[in-house]
Formats: structure tokens, sequence, C-alpha cells
């Protein structure tokens, strides 16, 4: 999966990221994120060897829950975290919301690549919270392995800055993903290959042709506002005219998508 998104990349971006590519000749930098599932030696260890730089979400263990305790009882090892804009992240008292440390030196990375580092968040215990790192009764505890240099409280806001792939993901699923129509995986294949050409279409139809809020919009509610419109398409003076209806509620916008597409042929 690792090497398919290196290929996606352009050859300027890509090279010197691939296996047994030279460290010299990586530029610029790759980083690759990613939840706990890529917190593992395979993955980790391919990204050393493409010279990309990563961030993985930590799995819950003991010897990262004992090395948060550890943390716990010296109060300068934590920093307060940052918000997306690279400000401190204070509540309205002033205090800090969250808080961050490197544990790097409390837990062994032996089996890691050279220069990893373990990066750790504290925040409130919430209700309804996802499980933490550690069990406690005031605090979640949240972390990363990263090969990055740099503050810890920078590197926390980089890797839990928003990204897209859930936006995908549900994506394909509204565009008919959900189920496949055939037994058969050979069978298959076409049909996923024709949804992905197609949701990649509205996706770049979306940024593209379209303004806001209809743009972040869902293919489901793109299907009743935009490729279901009643709409005739008529041809005079051979050119070929779509008549929008001008009670239907998205006409307006509509046509502001036709104009955009007319800009760019």
């Amino acid at each position: 999966m690792l090497d398919s998104a290196i290929d996606q990349l352009l050859e300027q971006v890509a090279a010197g990221h691939r296996s047994g590519d030279d460290a010299d000749t990586a530029s610029p930098a790759v980083l690759a994120r990613s939840d706990s599932a890529g917190c593992s030696a395979g993955f980790v260890d391919g990204c050393r060897d493409r010279n990309i730089g990563f961030q993985v979400v930590a799995r819950r263990k003991n010897a990262v829950s004992a090395a948060i305790a550890a943390a716990n009882k010296d109060v300068d090892r934590w920093v307060p975290a940052l918000r997306p804009d690279g400000k401190a992240d204070l509540d309205p008292d002033g205090e800090p919301v969250a808080m961050v440390a490197d544990l790097t030196k409390l837990v062994d990375l032996a089996s890691w690549p050279e220069g990893s580092r373990l990066i750790v968040r504290r925040e409130p215990l919430h209700p309804g919270t996802q499980k933490s790192l550690r069990p406690d009764l005031e605090h979640r505890f949240w972390g990363h392995y990263t090969n990055l240099e740099g503050n810890p409280a920078e590197l926390d806001r980089q890797m839990r800055a928003p990204t897209h792939i859930e936006d995908h993901i549900r994506h394909l699923k509204d565009s008919s993903l959900v189920r496949f129509p055939f037994t058969a995986l050979d069978a298959n294949r076409p049909w996923l290959q024709v949804i992905c050409w197609a949701t990649a279409l509205v996706r770049w139809f979306q940024p593209l042709c379209l303004a806001d809020p209809p743009a972040p919009a869902l293919p489901k509610k793109l299907r009743e506002q935009f490729w279901h419109a009643p709409a005739p398409v008529v041809r005079n003076s051979r050119r070929d005219i779509v008549r929008i209806i001008d009670s239907w509620p998205t006409a307006g916008e509509i046509l502001a998508a036709y104009r955009r597409i007319t800009e760019l042929c």
C-alpha cells in the first residue's frame, strides 16, 4: 500500500522514496501518518527503507502504561498542547486544555528504527471517550511514535491535523460501495473500479465547480440536488441547451456550476 501511494506521487516528489533509494536523493521530504494499524515493525521499517518519515498511533501496552505513570510524576516533562493554528490550547481561565510529553527515554524503543520517539498527549477524561493508553480516573492518554525531530507539542499538533481518508471512504460507501452486487470476486472488480472512477470525478467536480455549502456534500445529497434535477436537453442553432426549471431549489448552483465548467474548458 505504501509503494502504491508513492507511485501516485509526482516523479520529482517520489524520487528517493522507493525501496533501496539513496537518502541523499530524497527531496522533498515525505511523511506517512497512520492509525494504530500502522504501529508495526513492517510498516515503520518500510518507511525507513524508503526514506519516509512516519507518525503512527501508539497501541496500549504495559511498557507504555508504565512510562506514562513515571512521566506523571515529573511535572516539568509536560508542555501545553497546541491548537491546529499553532497557538496554545487554553480554556477560558487560561489553563492548558491538554498537555504533551516526550516519553522516549522512559520506554524501550530498541526494536524501532533509529531516532524513533514516543509522544503522548494527556487531556481531561470526558464521558464517552475512546480507550486510553493507560487506565486513569482523571485523564485520557493518547500517543504516537515518530522518527521526526522537533517540539513534542508541535509533533502532536501535526499528528492530529485533519486527514481526508475517512471522507474518501465515506464518499465511496455513499456511491454504492456498501455492498457488492455479485458473489464472485472477479465480477466485483469492474464494479469497484467504476465506483472509484465515479467517486473521483465527483470529488474533483465539487471543489472545481461548486461553491460552499454544496461543495462538501456527500454523493447522496448531490444526487438529490444536482444529478436528479429535471432538466431537458434541447438542441438549437447547433448548440446543446440544458433547461433548468426555475423553481428547482438548486437552480442557481447548477447554473453556476455550468459556468465554471465552461471557464475550465
